[in-house]
């Protein structure tokens, strides 16, 4: 129970005994600042000028049972108890739009979250910057080309954490110390856990925030996701079997489909994403961007997708909130005022990649309606069950909108209203829990619109920042921020010159999304250059197997969605969700699928062997039988066999699951 205690010179907010919060002279910082912003393909360069900073002095302060309010020198701070957490509500602060909080350290404290982040996962000693971008930026692609054309590997080594960024950030993390921070800012802001005694939150506008406090990280989920939102429960038939990644037209998609079924795959979907056509760059194939089925590429596609319905298949498209500018839609919109504008009047052109897009004006109501219409009646009434929700990260700060928004405040909020138009569009049809969407970018209320998250635009390869490693972290912290539904692409997306995937990236790749919410395929950026899952027999044996082992778990894997969908935590979850001990707290590159499956992906090139952590618990080897306890362990790990356990003690219905997982397959 919290509750309020005054002290010398403040006020101390107090769980379980414990003084959590020390609001005090040091607690808060105001100020004035400006930002400059300089954007290139979704990333940004942010130059920020800070012109005014002020401490705040306390003056008087009153508490009761349920609420305090510490009044400054200049304007004040209302603390209110609701349940398990503080809500801060700062009041007459008008005339400032920085606000610094500190909150009291330790320096054996770990931290977690800010969004989605890919190269690392205790954010201790770490500065975050939590503004919405592309993760892969051109500046870092052009290093990777550089490295690539040149034979330099570097798959190891990370990059300067001040360059990161990505497509999903959230104010929000959670600490080793059992609590949640969590803003209601929609501006910028900057975590600084680099001080050993207190972390630092600045946030570009002055606006409430909460601090919530649990004895256990499940609590802990729960309170926050209450906040946050929480993802429904996916349709049934996304359990069964594996999603194909497949381009390329009607015909293409047919054979493929019965090649994997020729080799005994368990096949629940195919993906085409070029079903509204495809453009040839200079980087790959890309997609034409105008949200109307392509009958030349794709001719007798409706019937197509209903032939497969019958047989258990589900067909799944794409869309994004740009518009091809060569396209009849972006004609239809630019007519009628729909796209956001620039400050000359003109429709705002963003490059992406090699050619330019227009973006609907998601502040527009007209706009907004008019492309969940098209989503309505083109794909829904087309009959795809499903469709990969791209971008949202790209709305540039020096744009106008029909809102009269501040770009520069509406810009994190962007992918949340795009998750959320999405979602409306499949509950106006009456297929929420039929149709799955899964969306790149995020903020805040992503998690309570959106449906599932994929971990975007990952290297073919295993570099440690982009490729296969990385989507294991991204997993990790976006379960940490309250999104507990996440994947990724089987093999990755990124390929360039000799940047391109292997079978043996692949099957490892496979492998692990095996163990993951959705098992999706994806052909990548220059499809020709990647291998695919049909690439040999060998491919397609271990695709099948995987696919067989992932449709043994959805009792499983079901379960734990159902009470992500009730509790909000998360499917795939830290290892020190239930364990108490450093290894836990500092392992980025293991997980636990559920509560009771460890599941640690190989992750290096020509590795056979994995080196693994088992938190203090008694663990069954899956592959092996061998038991074992707590401690750290080599075990064999040659393709098509990731190192994986169970509880010992889990349920008898997890064992049975479980036993004999990889035999059967």
């Amino acid at each position: 129970m919290l509750k309020f205690e005054q002290i010398d010179g403040g006020l101390s907010a107090v769980y379980d005994g414990k003084a959590v919060v020390r609001i005090d002279g040091r607690f808060m910082c105001v100020g004035v600042g400006e930002n400059s912003y300089s954007m290139s393909h979704g990333s940004f360069k942010i130059k920020e000028k800070i012109k005014t900073k002020r401490q705040l002095n306390i003056v008087s302060m009153t508490a009761s049972e349920d609420c305090a309010i510490v009044r400054f020198d200049e304007g004040a701070i209302k603390i209110e108890v609701d349940g398990d957490r503080l809500k801060f509500i700062p009041q007459g602060l008008d005339k400032y739009n920085r606000m610094w909080i500190r909150i009291p350290a330790t320096a054996d404290e770990r931290v977690y979250g800010s969004g989605e982040v890919f190269s690392e996962f205790n954010l201790r000693g770490k500065k975050a910057n939590v503004w919405v971008a592309e993760h892969i930026n051109a500046l870092q692609i052009a290093k990777k080309l550089i490295k690539q054309v040149f034979g330099i590997k570097n798959t190891t080594k990370k990059q300067k954490f001040s360059n990161y960024e990505t497509y999903y950030a959230q104010p929000t993390f959670i600490s080793s110390k059992k609590y949640f921070y969590h803003s209601l800012t929609t501006a910028r802001a900057e975590f600084d856990f680099e001080n050993k005694e207190f972390h630092t939150i600045k946030t570009d506008e002055i606006t409430p925030f909460y601090i919530g406090y649990d004895k256990d990280f499940e609590a802990i989920l729960e309170n926050l996701t209450e906040l946050v939102g929480r993802q429904p429960i996916l349709p049934e038939w996304v359990y069964d079997g594996q999603i194909l990644g497949v381009q390329g037209g009607t015909e293409t998609m047919l054979k493929k489909y019965d090649t994997a079924v020729k080799y005994g795959a368990k096949v629940n979907g195919i993906w085409i994403q070029d079903w509204e056509g495809r453009r040839v760059t200079a980087v790959g194939k890309q997609l034409y961007w105008n949200w109307q089925w392509d009958k030349e590429l794709y001719p007798n596609l409706d019937k197509a997708i209903k032939e497969l319905n019958e047989k258990g298949v589900k067909v799944l498209g794409y869309c994004n909130p740009f518009l091809a500018v060569e396209k009849p839609l972006y004609k239809e919109a630019s007519e009628k005022g729909y796209c956001v504008k620039d400050k000359e009047g003109k429709d705002y052109y963003v490059t992406i990649t090699t050619f330019p897009a227009a973006m609907v004006d998601l502040s527009n109501p007209a706009a907004y309606d008019w492309i969940k219409g098209i989503i309505k009646e083109n794909m829904i009434g087309l009959g795809l069950s499903g469709w990969m929700a791209d971008f949202g990260e790209y709305l540039p700060t020096d744009c106008v909108l029909y809102s009269g928004e501040n770009p520069e405040v509406a810009h994190n909020t962007w992918p949340a209203r795009w998750a959320k138009l999405n979602r409306e569009a499949v509950e106006e049809c009456g297929k929420l829990g039929e149709i799955m969407f899964f969306t790149r970018a995020g903020y805040s209320d992503t998690p309570k619109y959106s449906t599932m998250m994929w971990n975007g635009d990952n290297h073919v390869d295993f570099s440690i920042d982009f490729g296969l490693p990385s989507v294991i972290p991204a997993m990790l912290s976006l379960t940490c921020c309250g999104f507990g539904l996440s994947h990724s692409d089987i093999g990755g997306y990124t390929t360039f010159l000799n940047l391109k995937r292997s079978e043996e990236l692949y099957m490892r790749w496979c492998e692990m999304n095996a163990f993951s919410p959705l098992m999706r395929g994806h052909e990548g950026l220059n499809p020709d250059l990647n291998a695919q899952f049909d690439a040999s027999e060998q491919v397609l044996k271990h695709g099948a197997k995987f696919s067989k082992i992932h449709t043994a778990l959805k009792p499983y894997i079901k379960s734990a969605v159902e009470y992500n969908a009730q509790k909000g935590v998360g499917v795939v979850r830290p290892l020190f969700f239930y364990y108490d001990e450093q290894g836990a707290y500092d392992e980025a590159y293991e997980y636990l699928l559920g509560r009771d499956i460890l599941v640690a992906p190989v992750i290096k090139a020509g590795a056979t062997k994995r080196e693994v952590y088992l938190p203090n618990d008694k663990w069954i080897h899956l592959e092996s039988g061998k038991e074992y306890g707590g401690g750290r362990f080599t075990v064999d790990a040659p393709v098509g066999k990731i190192p994986v356990f169970v509880r010992k003690n889990a349920e008898e219905s997890v064992l049975n699951i479980t036993k004999n997982l990889f035999a059967e397959a």
